[in-house]
């Protein structure tokens, strides 16, 4: 008996050691797919300044695809491929987690947020930027809070959390208020400079962006009030904790390397392309502690 349990054992070892079908060197089915492709497909946002957005040559570029940039040298590292190819698939608040989900992109570089919902059916790395809901409209309309908006067409870009935000916000203090819904975000800020919306609610940083972004920016004003938002993240698949992995991996190690401060100054603190303009927008108090301290929790986690 003792023989037979011994051959097993050694069976049993061997069998271990086997790689797995569809994953020869028992890679997740992300790095698989990527691998057997030969391109790592990354969704980015076109109009997410300073996160991810198209420059003068529609090229992609922004604080979300550089650290997605270091997500692809690690990438090459892990498969031996330092001529891997990438490519670039524009998505939309409403088509990005699905194609995620579907495979179409291997990892979303955009201003996605993290939510329990979206947990449901995508991941999410750990957190690179914490926001906040502000609403941002022309300066000559002489509105200061959420109250001044009391009957009035608002506007939001559809997919978004900020869309269920503000209708619950509506709902809540009896506002009122027609909820328009741009395609995207461009869209929604366009509502606003023509005077079709009165005000249009996003995250603090998208705001800034946009009005950095016009060509009249003293013209537009951000209302005195603030909302908690929901922490951003890179999305992966749900069903490759792998890949996750290497993803958080690369983020904690530009995080307590510094590499990360000098990309968010890079981003949010100089002058950008294709302006040249400069956001003046420091680290916030929480996202320096998510800095020192990282983590991958959606709100009431």
């Amino acid at each position: 008996m003792m023989k037979f349990s011994g051959v097993v054992a050694v069976f049993g070892l061997a069998l271990a050691s086997v790689p797995s079908a569809g994953s020869a060197e028992g890679l997740g089915p992300t790095l698989q797919r990527i691998k057997d492709a030969g391109v790592i497909t990354i969704g980015h946002r076109e109009a997410s300044v300073p996160l991810s957005y198209l420059d003068d040559n529609q090229k992609p570029i922004g604080f979300s695809v550089e650290l997605c940039g270091l997500v692809v040298a690690k990438v090459k590292a892990k498969l031996g491929l330092p001529e891997l190819k990438v490519a670039y698939q524009a998505v939309n608040s409403s088509n990005r987690i699905p194609l995620v989900k579907n495979g179409t992109v291997d990892i979303e570089c955009g201003s996605t947020a993290n939510t329990m919902t979206r947990q449901n059916e995508v991941a999410f790395s750990l957190i690179f930027y914490a926001p906040q809901f502000k609403w941002i409209a022309l300066k000559s309309s002489n509105l200061k809070t959420t109250d001044d908006l009391n009957g009035k067409s608002v506007v939001v870009t559809q997919g978004t959390n900020t869309s269920q935000f503000v209708a619950k916000l509506n709902a809540d203090k009896a506002l009122g208020m027609k909820i328009l819904q741009g395609k995207d975000h461009a869209e929604s800020f366009l509502l606003v400079q023509t005077g079709r919306a009165s005000a249009f609610m996003e995250d603090d940083i998208l705001l800034a962006g946009l009005k950095a972004s016009a060509n009249a920016p003293d013209d537009f004003v951000l209302l005195a009030d603030s909302f908690p938002s929901d922490p951003y993240g890179l999305v992966v698949s749900r069903d490759d904790p792998g890949f996750k992995q290497l993803v958080d991996e690369t983020l904690r190690e530009t995080m307590q390397s510094g590499a990360y401060d000098k990309l968010y100054t890079k981003w949010f603190e100089s002058p950008i392309p294709p302006k040249n303009i400069n956001l003046n927008f420091p680290q916030s108090e929480k996202l320096r502690d998510l800095v020192k301290n990282p983590s991958d929790k959606a709100i009431g986690q």
